[in-house]
């Protein structure tokens, strides 16, 4: 078992990275920062001027926000200037009306939000808003992550200023990982330090069952659950898997008004690492307790390899949150901490191209084939089966395997993700 401080170490990691959102969280995050922005104005903005990173403008893009049956950012910039509350974080406008939502409405047609692109910067989540009313004027910065705020400023008078020192502290990793570490604290940790991984079931479970309501995205669940379907796939493990976890991305992509627990950052992630983990261990009767450890294993490995990945990459975060729970569907097979080795190359063997291009509806149909290989991933590594060191990319050892993949999603695909954003910003255009 680990030491006590090293287990409260990675419990303090979970925390801040297995959080609840409502709705994609680049949208959030911009409406967070928003939100503050005309909180430090103390008046109803009459123009709010936005400067972002690409990856934040990609990821806002195409994606439905919560409540509003509308896509895109300038509802949740409105939406955050007008009713959104700061403190509910990444819940940022949970407090949506539809008198609200009339009025955010209104704001859009009067042309008073101005989105650019933020010009000379490296950092992929940035976010800067400035808000304008008469002489008075109040910009917020958000940076590094969705909910970090690193500059604060009220008619020229700097409130808080963490720019300088911020790039050293998103360096610094909380505890340095490594899959062992994660195969151990998942395995042996008291099961009552880390029951807590039990909301993510709650939340992202209650998400798929809530999404059963509506029509949201591409309704990839729903279409998994029909006969037609079944007769293809079988009514299966495999196929309630896909469909728990379809369904939950189809709703939160698609705008439902409901919360799912995250993971880096990412509501898609946290769904990914989730479902097919509770769902496998509800099909196969695991006990309360493997629950908890799979859970754990799979969150606590997305985690890791995003330390290495970041937040926001041309890489798509289904792969890494996939990765998870194929760790996690192992250990509830019964798998040791080599067969779990194995199924990370096999699923790095496979998923690693897989590119990013923008929080969308269609990311259901990613998640699914994320979801899909995990399983398969994790059967093959059952039977002893796992990609060598001769083949691509995978390595002898499992984390230079990981870090070979998160070199290729964080610099090689630099260049991918700048063609990404042309694309989708210049799509009709001749």
């Amino acid at each position: 078992m680990l030491e006590k401080h090293i287990r409260q170490q990675i419990i303090d990691l979970i925390h801040q990275q297995v959080v609840p959102a409502v709705g994609c969280t680049e949208p959030m995050a911009v409406a967070l920062c928003t939100s503050r922005a005309a909180e430090i104005l103390a008046k109803r903005p009459e123009k709010i001027e936005l400067q972002l990173s690409a990856n934040i403008l990609k990821n806002a893009m195409g994606v439905g926000i919560p409540g509003t049956g509308m896509i895109g950012l300038p509802i949740a910039v409105a939406l955050g200037a007008l009713i959104g509350k700061s403190e509910y974080q990444l819940e940022v406008i949970k407090d949506l009306t539809p008198e609200a939502l009339e009025e955010g409405k209104k704001y859009i047609a009067e042309d008073r939000i101005d989105i650019s692109l933020k010009d000379g910067i490296t950092e992929k989540l940035y976010i800067e808003v400035t808000c304008r009313s008469g002489e008075d004027t109040a910009t917020a910065i958000i940076a590094g992550s969705h909910t970090r705020f690193i500059y604060e400023e009220q008619n020229g008078q700097v409130m808080f200023d963490a720019r300088e020192k911020t790039s050293s502290e998103r360096t610094k990793k909380a505890i340095d990982l490594n899959l062992r570490m994660v195969y151990d604290f998942a395995t042996t940790t008291p099961v009552d330090e880390i029951r807590f991984i039990l909301s993510t079931r709650d939340y992202n479970l209650r998400a798929a069952e809530e999404s059963l309501k509506g029509n949201y995205g591409h309704c990839l669940g729903k279409t998994m659950d029909r006969p037609l379907s079944h007769g293809i796939f079988g009514n299966t493990i495999y196929s309630r898997i896909i469909s728990k976890t379809a369904s939950a991305c189809d709703a939160r992509m698609g705008g439902a008004m409901i919360p799912v627990m995250s993971n880096s950052g990412s509501g898609n992630q946290g769904i990914c690492a989730t479902n097919p983990v509770a769902i496998y261990a509800k099909e196969n009767e695991n006990t309360e307790e493997e629950l908890i450890r799979g859970l754990t294993m799979s969150h606590l490995t997305a985690i890791y390899i995003k330390q290495s990945l970041g937040t926001l990459s041309a890489l798509c975060g289904c792969v890494v949150a996939s990765i998870g729970s194929s760790c996690g569907i192992v250990y509830l097979m019964g798998g040791s901490y080599e067969q779990i080795t194995h199924a990370v190359k096999n699923m790095i063997a496979n998923l690693s191209g897989m590119i990013c291009d923008g929080a969308k509806p269609s990311c259901a149909l990613k998640i699914s084939s994320g979801v899909s290989t995990a399983m398969l991933s994790a059967l093959l590594a059952m039977e002893g089966k796992h990609v060598t060191a001769a083949e691509g990319i995978v390595d002898e050892d499992v984390d230079r395997s990981i870090r070979n993949l998160t070199s290729i999603g964080k610099d090689a695909m630099c260049a991918t993700d700048s063609m990404i954003l042309d694309i989708m910003t210049h799509k009709g255009s001749c």
